[in-house]
């Protein structure tokens, strides 16, 4: 009875590892998705002379979840039409956020870029896309350096503390 308990609790704090250090894959993976998804934004605006509306939701077509969720959010209220694309833009950030493996600092750029969605004409909100591309490239930098530094340790850690657990247990 004894191993079984010791088994389930070197079970659970392996499992709580690999989740902390799926959370660090996931958030590089994200933000890259996150670029991506500006890229293509700024090539519908652009070139494509795309509505915003449309345009996102072509991105939500094309991304996977949960940011695919953020810009269908996004779509569907400014369809509505109660809204601008600011308020429509932060109410969507707000909903889909705590779904993400996205940090605050990440959440500031992308409402900051939403202050500016739709309020100028196409070559402003080039800049303006750009400027957010490129901080969050450095928030991409710095959650693969954190990711480089502490997924493998996340790992090991959840191990290691179920076995202390167990071992202090017996």
């Amino acid at each position: 009875m004894k191993w079984i308990g010791a088994l389930c609790i070197i079970l659970a704090t392996t499992w709580s590892g690999f989740e902390a250090s799926r959370l660090l894959r996931e958030r590089t993976k994200q933000l890259r998705q996150l670029k991506m998804a500006l890229q293509a934004l700024e090539a519908e605006i652009m070139y494509g002379h795309t509505p915003l509306i449309d345009a996102s939701l072509r991105l939500s077509q094309q991304l996977s979840k949960p940011l695919s969720w953020l810009f269908e959010s996004f779509a569907q209220k400014l369809q509505k039409g109660t809204m601008n694309a600011r308020q429509a833009w932060e109410e969507s950030l707000h909903e889909i956020w705590k779904m993400t493996a996205l940090k605050e600092g990440e959440l500031e750029i992308m409402k900051q870029f939403g202050e500016t969605l739709g309020q100028y004409d196409h070559e402003i909100q080039q800049n303006y896309i750009r400027l957010t591309m490129v901080h969050l490239e450095r928030e991409e930098g710095d959650a693969i350096e954190k990711q480089q530094r502490y997924e493998k340790m996340m790992k090991s850690l959840g191990v290691l503390t179920g076995i202390l657990i167990v071992l202090l247990l017996m």
